[in-house]
């Protein structure tokens, strides 16, 4: 074991039936390995080293029962060090110890304690006091440990109500999502009925169109079958002669007097004087006009050969 890693000399040499000391080494780590070869070494000496932190696996060591770590520069001590159950002594004297690991408060066999030289926390310097003497690094041990337990149930108070706060609010999420969902689910129902109520009426207002259509197409087929005399409209009476009659009478008075004139011009004497003679110039420049149209020619031809 060399003084900077701890190999090269052999941890037997050392041992001294159940005490091991390893002080004065000029340690900088601790050898845990070696160690844990040594289950018989129950005491061990690491004091006058220069330690400044111990590895995780030396809690592993939970053979010993007495550990003197006095006089290093350990400036904390492992997390999972209340592993070391067995322990019942312990000098931490001289180092750079501010705090202790909660998991401290394990070490219910710990019956000796010296935290004297460090620059710990008030409360904790309070509370581990002096250790002088016998007496004093006893009831040092018994206050740090009830301290510590106290720091542990709180802290383990404090994570049953932050547990208990997650659970509170996993379970407000959940009645959230419940109720979210039986909201949805209310309007996708809602929704539905409505879409339902809709085809109904569409269905109820092409069924009423398709009766509707059907009456009037049986109303006409009716119509359509009474006798013809029964579809003619009244006549009115005849006594009482139309409108459209009486033009139509004019009318033909109207072309009867203009034949009789147009006779007269002709036919007799009157055909010299100056109204016949403007009605007879009308007369042929009317029958020029015809003769001269195309179609009136043909039909003047086709009837002049016949």
């Amino acid at each position: 074991m060399s003084r900077g890693g701890g190999k090269g000399l052999s941890l037997k040499d050392k041992l001294d039936g159940n005490e091991l000391d390893l002080s004065l080494c000029d340690l900088n780590e601790v050898p845990v390995r070696e160690l844990a070869a040594l289950p018989k070494a129950t005491i061990l000496d690491l004091s006058c080293n220069n330690l400044i932190s111990l590895p995780s696996d030396f809690c592993s060591l939970m053979h010993l029962v007495k550990l003197d770590l006095s006089k290093n520069r350990l400036q904390q001590l492992p997390l999972d060090f209340g592993r070391l159950v067995n322990l019942q002594h312990l000098d931490l004297l001289n180092n750079r110890l501010v705090t202790l690991p909660v998991s401290f408060a394990q070490l219910k066999n710990l019956k000796w304690l010296d935290l004297k030289d460090n620059p710990l926390d008030p409360v904790l310097a309070k509370v581990a006091g002096d250790c002088l003497d016998e007496k004093q690094c006893k009831q040092a041990a018994v206050r740090v440990l009830q301290h510590m337990k106290a720091i542990q149930s709180e802290q383990d108070r404090q994570r049953q109500r932050k547990l208990q706060a997650e659970r509170e609010m996993e379970k407000k999420r959940e009645a959230e999502q419940r109720a979210k969902e039986a909201q949805e689910r209310e309007l996708r129902k809602r929704e539905k009925a409505e879409e339902k109520e809709r085809r109904r009426r569409e269905y109820d207002a092409q069924k009423a169109a398709k009766q509707e259509m059907e009456k009037k197409t049986k109303k006409e087929t009716v119509q359509t079958r009474k006798p013809a005399s029964s579809s003619r409209p009244p006549q009115p009476p005849r006594h009482k002669p139309s409108w459209s009659r009486s033009v139509l009478r004019v009318l033909l008075f109207v072309l009867f007097c203009i034949l009789c004139a147009l006779a007269a011009c002709k036919l007799t004497e009157l055909q010299r004087q100056p109204l016949c003679v403007s009605v007879n110039t009308l007369y042929e420049d009317v029958v020029a006009a015809l003769q001269n149209h195309k179609t009136l020619q043909n039909m003047l031809q086709h009837n002049s050969q016949q």
